[in-house]
Parts: C-alpha cells; sequence; structure tokens
C-alpha cells in the first residue's frame, strides 16, 4: 500500500511557475554627480546602462530629475526585469528641498499606480514598478553624514528601504575607514533614520549563512569602490582600478564592501526587501490613501446633505394651544364689532319709521352684545 499523497512536488511547481514568470526589481540610486553610481551599478548587473553618458560633451543637469532605465537580464533561465531609477543633478543646486521632493513623489506615484491597478476589475499581469530599494551614496571624504543626507533619509525613509553606501572607498584607509562606518551609525541612530535592517537568521539555518549574515551585518554601511574596467595580472582577468600606488580589486572583500554589497542586494536579501516593501511601506501608503479617500467621501456626503435640506421649503412654525385660544377670540371679537356696526346702521336707516320702544329695544340689545364683547376680552 503506497503512502505518498503527492504534495511534497508543491515547491517545485511553484518553483517551475515562478521561474517561468520571471522576477521584478526596482532599485533606486541617490547621490551628487562624481560619486560614481553609474559605475557601480554597470559593476553590479554587468551591463551598460549608461552609454549616453560616455560622451565627452555630457553634463549633468543642474537641477534634480528622475530617470528610469529598464533592462532583462537572464542567468542560468531566471529571468530578472531590472528598473534602476537615477537621479542626475541630485545635491546640485543651492536648495536640496527640490532633489527631495522629486524623489519622494517618484516612490508614491509608483505606489499609487500600483494601488490603481490592484484595485481595478482586471488585476491580471500588474507590473510592480514601486521601489524596492534605494541605495544612498555618501561621499567618502566627508566622513561623516551631512545635513542634506540627513534630511534626504528622514523623508523617504518611511517610503523604501534605504541602504547608506560609502562611495569611492579606495580614497580611505581601513582605519579611515572604519572610523567613517562608525561615524555615520552614530549620526544614524542619532537621527532616528531608519534604514534598511537585515532580517535575524532562522535557527535551521547552516552555519556558513549564519556566518554571512553576521558578515554583512558588521560591514554597514557598505564602503564601496566600482569599476567597468577589466585588467589581467598574473594572466587572471580582474575588475578594478589601477593606480601608482598599486591595484584596487573591486570583488576582493579585503579592498572593498562590493561582493558583500551585490550578494545582499541580487542574491540573499532580495526577496526580503521586496516583502518590506509590500508589507510595510506600501501597505502605510495604502492605508493612508484609503482613510484619505474614506474622509473625502463623507464630507462630500455631508455636503450633500446640506444642499437637500437647504432646498426643502422652509413651513411655518406649528401653533400651541394658547396662540390658537387667541386667534379664536380675535375672530369673535370682529364678528361681533361686524354685527354692531350692521345693527347701528339699520337704526340710523330706520330711525324715523320706528317708535319708541323699537328704539329701546334695539339700544338694550347693542348694550347686550357690548357686554359679550367685554367677556370675551376679559377671559
Amino acid at each position: 500500500m503506497s503512502e505518498y499523497i503527492g504534495f511534497g512536488s508543491l515547491p517545485d511547481i511553484v518553483h517551475r511557475k515562478t521561474v517561468k514568470k520571471g522576477f521584478e526589481f526596482t532599485l533606486m540610486v541617490v547621490g551628487e554627480s562624481g560619486l560614481g553610481k553609474s559605475t557601480l551599478i554597470n559593476t553590479l548587473f554587468l551591463s551598460d546602462l549608461y552609454k549616453d553618458r560616455k560622451e565627452s560633451n555630457y553634463e549633468p543637469p543642474q537641477t534634480a530629475k528622475v530617470e528610469k532605465k529598464t533592462l532583462c537580464i537572464e542567468e542560468q533561465g531566471v529571468k530578472l526585469r531590472l528598473t534602476v531609477v537615477d537621479t542626475p543633478g541630485f545635491g546640485s543646486s543651492l536648495s536640496s528641498e527640490d532633489c527631495i521632493r522629486s524623489c519622494c513623489e517618484y516612490v508614491d506615484e509608483q505606489f499609487r499606480a500600483y494601488f490603481a491597478e490592484e484595485s481595478g476589475v482586471i488585476r491580471k499581469n500588474i507590473v510592480d514598478n514601486r521601489v524596492h530599494c534605494c541605495l544612498y551614496f555618501i561621499p567618502g571624504h566627508c566622513h561623516n553624514l551631512r545635513p542634506i543626507d540627513i534630511e534626504f533619509m528622514l523623508n523617504i525613509h518611511e517610503k523604501v528601504n534605504v541602504i547608506p553606501v560609502i562611495s569611492k572607498a579606495d580614497m580611505l584607509t581601513e582605519r579611515e575607514k572604519s572610523r567613517v562606518k562608525k561615524r555615520i551609525n552614530d549620526s544614524i541612530k542619532e537621527h532616528g533614520i531608519k534604514v534598511y535592517q537585515l532580517p535575524d537568521c532562522d535557527s535551521d539555518e547552516d552555519e556558513d549563512f549564519k556566518q554571512q549574515d553576521k558578515e554583512l551585518k558588521s560591514c554597514l554601511p557598505f564602503a564601496v569602490v566600482g569599476s567597468n574596467t577589466i585588467l589581467e595580472v598574473n594572466g587572471k582577468k580582474i575588475r578594478g582600478r589601477q593606480y601608482d600606488w598599486g591595484l584596487v580589486e573591486v570583488d576582493n572583500p579585503a579592498h572593498s564592501d562590493f561582493t558583500k554589497l551585490r550578494n545582499m542586494l541580487i542574491s540573499t536579501h532580495m526577496h526580503d526587501l521586496k516583502e518590506v516593501t509590500e508589507d510595510v511601506h506600501y501597505e502605510n501608503f495604502r492605508t493612508q490613501l484609503i482613510s484619505k479617500i474614506s474622509q473625502q467621501a463623507l464630507k462630500d456626503r455631508g455636503l450633500c446633505r446640506k444642499l437637500k435640506r437647504d432646498s426643502i421649503p422652509k413651513l411655518p412654525p406649528a401653533l400651541d394651544e394658547t396662540d390658537i385660544l387667541l386667534i379664536q377670540k380675535e375672530e369673535e371679537i370682529r364678528r361681533m364689532q361686524d354685527v354692531l356696526i350692521q345693527m347701528q346702521e339699520k337704526l340710523k336707516t330706520n330711525s324715523e319709521k320706528c317708535n319708541q320702544n323699537l328704539y329701546l329695544t334695539a339700544q338694550k340689545s347693542l348694550e347686550n352684545e357690548s357686554k359679550k364683547i367685554e367677556n370675551v376680552i376679559n377671559v
């Protein structure tokens, strides 16, 4: 008798479908011009995303703007749709507010577009352009966070996973590199900046992965060197930079944290970056947006009700018993006065024809009516 049910193959089925569908990842790179952002991205993904910037007459814009480039990469049958969002001109103007606003608005626009697609009737084949990670480049020669660095990260850390990167680390000695990292980490804690936190390892993970995770956490922020130049050293081709004083190897952990950044970003923590974006940053944006929509709907509904109430004609106020009684008495008095006027006119007309008895009778009747009027008024 077979005890095999069959659901043990579900991971293989999910794996095949996921690989067939491919993956999407959006990376934002922010920093001043000349910090090696383009070079690092090309080195990370072994591509040439910025061919147009190789021209000798290229000059970065003087105001911040957002540029998006998409690249499809395939490795061992796995497809990755990579979108790199660059911000040329960041920090070029005297005021940093426009630069920061442009980046924050772009992140919000992608959240808003995804929300619209997700809320639609047809939700198949939704393209995810949400920013999953932001590499923020800090100049290595500054040795600490500047006001623009603090302001930018404080404005965007609730919207996207921020990973600070020390650029051009080959200009620092090992002692200077450690000192700069400590100062930056202290400033991040002091100002309450929420950078991306690597998750803790599960207890069932192997020791190699735990050691790798420990090394990654100790390296933050990453001090990196990028280069697209291929050098041949002792018959071996490497990516690096040749100086008069020696050679800097990009992939050498003793020279740069580039390998650790690449493994964390692409290999070990890409899925977690996407999960944090979905479960934390996008969920916060979605909750706030739904709350605003609900408040606006209630406001519009209250305005409609007010307009309806104003359009209804106002009725006269209801009369109480005292008012009704007064009106009745006034009517009775007017009626009696009319009767007296008629009797007086009749007496004048027939005064010559009537005898004294008739006159007395009419006079008596007139007195009786006057008494009735006085009684009504006194009641």
